[in-house]
């Protein structure tokens, strides 16, 4: 017998620290055919579920500055909606690290919407305390701490676009160790053990995606075998974490500045998956930092 019941409605609640990226997912979201609405009245947002078309995917952003803004009180208002059959309910939180945001705010020199006069850094930490709740409550978080705005923009198509693939998506990164390591990788593999193409004089200023480094970094005696390895555990175990049921899998590559090594070892996985039939993206994390950097040694 056919299921008449009518489809459920989506709604995407977005929230997160201020200067994280709210706004950019929102963007991305709305450029995805999401309707989106911004600082919405937490009080008034049972009306506006009772009266949206069960066809809408709905993405709702509030945070600390959105008016009758209380976490608990959000949170219980939200259960009520994953209880009925008629609603699917994602929540998504847009989180960064306080030196980030504080790096953000002196750039710009905006005021932060909770320091009431103190520092930025004041604001950061009073509304982290705020949001600590939904934070955990939430259910998936994006931390922005590394991210450019366009790869911020990356991960929301991927997670949130209605023609998604299904199945795992697979994201292949580089990265620096001198600039921080990535909070979301799943696996990790360090490139350091090869010859830095950093001392070598005329691909110092070039990348992992020049072909002049590359043909460096693969006449490396050691990188043929370690990165046969490599691959050949990525091809073991991705189908198993697929059939999991895992969503997403992050795979990082790092060297010292996240410009020669770990992008050509990036971007080397990167075909060997695609040859597999898996569609990774790929981001460089590190790629526009500056060569001469004098963390960036051997």
């Amino acid at each position: 017998m056919a299921n008449d019941s009518p489809p459920s409605q989506r709604i995407l609640l977005v929230t997160g620290l201020s200067g994280a990226g709210k706004s950019t997912a929102l963007q991305v979201l709305e450029d995805l055919g999401w309707e989106t609405i911004d600082n919405f009245p937490i009080r008034l947002l049972g009306g506006l579920v009772a009266g949206s078309d069960a066809n809408t995917r709905l993405a709702i952003g509030f945070d600390s500055r959105t008016r009758g803004f209380v976490p608990q009180e959000i949170i219980a208002l939200c259960k009520q909606f994953e209880a009925r059959d008629d609603i699917e309910l994602t929540t998504l939180f847009i989180d960064c690290t306080s030196a980030e945001l504080e790096r953000r705010y002196n750039e710009t020199r905006r005021p932060h919407p909770m320091a009431r006069g103190r520092t930025a850094l004041d604001g950061i930490k009073a509304e982290r305390e705020l949001l600590d709740p939904l934070r955990r409550w939430s259910d998936t978080v994006i931390d922005t701490s590394d991210y450019a705005a366009n790869q911020l923009q990356q991960v929301v198509r991927e997670r949130f676009a209605e023609n998604a693939e299904p199945g795992m998506s697979v994201t292949v990164s580089s990265f620096g160790f001198a600039r921080g390591m990535p909070p979301l990788a799943d696996l990790m593999f360090d490139m350091r053990f090869l010859d830095n193409p950093h001392w070598i004089e005329g691909l110092r200023e070039q990348t992992g995606l020049d072909e002049a480094v590359g043909t460096h970094i693969s006449a490396d005696p050691a990188f043929d075998p370690a990165f046969e390895k490599i691959t050949d555990l990525l091809l073991e175990v991705m189908p198993r974490y697929a059939a999991q049921g895992r969503s997403y899998l992050n795979i990082a590559f790092g060297c010292t500045g996240g410009r020669h090594r770990s992008v050509y070892s990036a971007e080397r996985a990167a075909e060997v998956l695609r040859e597999a039939g898996f569609s990774p993206t790929v981001i460089h994390r590190n790629l526009g930092s500056r060569p001469a950097d004098p963390l960036e040694r051997r």
